[in-house]
């Protein structure tokens, strides 16, 4: 046995990365409220309650918001709970990909940890492009000479200047993320205040509660406009759910950043439901307030055709171009935060990857610079997300107004991605059942209602997000044209193709899961 001072000393955090396998190479400079902090700025509901306003709004109408938003952000908080409880266990940088293998071996992490990558790189494309959007529109609206000018090349190009600033913020310093996500929060909490105030207190009128909670339309083309078929419910209104799923997402970035956060077992667990819980209720106040506000018509009727081009002309006919400017802006801004937090969770998520041998070039993206950043994994996500985002510039009208569907497309890959990523290692903590060790932070004999019900929650939120949900993007409709197709479930389920090939042909010959950078010497002094 070896003697007490022979051995490593090492904090408790250190202690538990070691038993897992691993050295703190990364800086541990996060404290839990900054862990807590990036995850409620990806989720930004600045960002996906505005950029998806209209996925939600023309499938289903104010219902598909006053009530779709709630009961989607139950289920999601359930989901949150069943990972909070994975990350206690097992708090690595790798984290859904490292859940998935030590529960199910070298092939369940192999899948789970390319899903995971794909859905965080096409989240860090979704939000800068709605950041470059938002910026548009708030420069639009308060200079005249760019209004009704809308240029998709010039999105794009601030598309790309967000990413590339959010890259160099990135590379810059680690400790610099931690503060900047502090600040975030701040942002989010009083920018989100200051828009619902604002329109509560600035619009001359606003829809009645009957309209915002009981009203009901059809704007997706199927269904001939029917608002009381089954299919309503059941196809039209699910079409809708991409902007609950979408905003409530990237939570896992508290285990992508639990190596780097102090006493991670509990503040990173705690951050992922914390994050998912204060969105929920924030979003939703905040997305209430839009639908109050929509302006009527000339026929003195809600303007639903306004509202369903998106939240910027709300804004605007309610709340006049000085209110409307100073709204967008605060939303813009918080969406470059919550871009500049996507891009170190997708990174750090690139870097633990790479460091078990499972990206191509691994030798080059598992590397840290000297501030101990993995800026080569900045790099490389940046321009995966510019290039996922080559659609965009397609441009497609349905009647006469331009559409994001490039947009969607790249949000719901996005959602698939990161949320059926979730669902195996979910799936395989419950099947261990009792024999599963877990952290300091646990739900108890609570997971086995409650891991089911989230894995069944993910996959058929997931198959709706892969439907096409305009009549132009289905290949058996007279109206089909290769500009309107939804192309999430191209990107995912060809991916996933590809995968399962390069998985039989060669992975499974070399990839053997998470490998231990830490000398075994160091773990059995430790134990010993």
């Amino acid at each position: 046995m070896a003697d007490t001072a022979d051995k490593p000393q090492l904090s408790e955090d250190e202690a538990m990365l070691a038993k897992l396998g691993y050295k703190q190479d990364l800086n541990r400079s996060w404290s839990g409220f900054s862990n807590f902090a990036i995850s409620f700025s990806i989720i930004s509901i600045l960002a996906g309650c505005f950029t998806n306003f209209g996925a939600g709004f023309n499938n289903g109408g104010p219902i598909s918001i006053s009530w779709s938003w709630p009961i989607l952000g139950l289920f999601i908080l359930i989901i949150g709970f069943t990972m909070s409880e994975l990350v206690s266990a097992y708090p690595t940088s790798g984290g859904i990909y490292w859940w998935a293998s030590k529960l199910g071996g070298p092939a369940a992490g192999f899948f789970t940890g390319w899903l995971n990558l794909i859905g965080l790189v096409a989240v860090t494309a979704g939000v800068a492009y709605g950041c470059a959007t938002f910026i548009d529109l708030t420069i639009s609206t308060y200079s005249t000479s760019f209004a009704g000018h809308y240029s998709l090349t010039r999105v794009f190009i601030i598309f790309v200047i967000v990413l590339v600033l959010a890259s160099v913020l990135n590379i810059f310093s680690g400790h610099l993320m931690a503060v900047m996500n502090n600040v975030s929060v701040w942002w989010h909490v009083a920018g989100a205040a200051a828009i619902v105030l604002v329109l509560i207190l600035v619009p001359d009128q606003h829809q009645s509660f009957s309209y915002v909670f009981t009203e009901r339309f059809n704007n997706s083309g199927y269904g001939g406009g029917s608002t009381s078929s089954l299919g309503f419910w059941f196809a039209i209104v699910p079409f809708g759910f991409l902007l609950t799923q979408y905003t409530i997402t990237g939570f896992d970035a508290c285990a992508h950043l639990s190596e780097e956060t102090a006493s991670a077992s509990k503040a990173a667990a705690k951050g992922i439901w914390r994050s998912i819980f204060y969105s929920v209720l924030g979003g939703y106040v905040l997305l209430l307030c839009v639908v109050f506000a929509i302006p009527n018509d000339a026929n003195g009727n809600p303007d639903n055709a306004l509202a369903g081009a998106g939240v910027a002309g709300i804004f605007v006919q309610s709340l006049g171009t000085n209110w409307a400017t100073f709204v967008l802006f605060i939303s813009a801004s918080a969406q470059f935060f919550c871009a500049t937090s996507c891009m170190t969770s997708a990174s750090r998520m690139t870097y633990a990857f790479s460091r078990d041998g499972a990206v191509p070039g691994s030798g080059m993206w598992k590397q840290l610079s000297a501030n101990r950043v993995p800026a080569n994994a900045v790099m490389l996500v940046g321009v995966a997300s510019a290039v996922l985002t080559l659609p965009a510039l397609i441009k497609v009208d349905v009647n006469g107004v331009p559409v994001p569907l490039a947009f969607y497309a790249v949000t719901s890959i996005a959602v698939i991605g990161l949320y059926l990523a979730f669902a195996i290692p979910i799936w395989l903590r419950f099947r261990h059942g009792d024999k599963f060790d877990v952290g300091s932070w646990n739900n108890g004999s609570k997971y086995k209602w409650m891991n089911p019900i989230a894995v069944a929650e993910i996959l058929i939120v997931s198959v709706y997000l892969m439907m096409p949900s305009t009549p132009g993007a289905n290949p058996f409709r007279d109206e089909f044209e290769w500009k309107f197709v939804n192309y999430a479930p191209i990107v995912t389920l060809g991916a996933l193709l590809l995968l399962v090939i390069w998985w039989n042909v060669s992975a499974k010959n070399w990839f053997t899961g998470p490998k231990h950078t830490i000398d075994d010497a160091v773990l059995e002094a430790f134990d010993s």
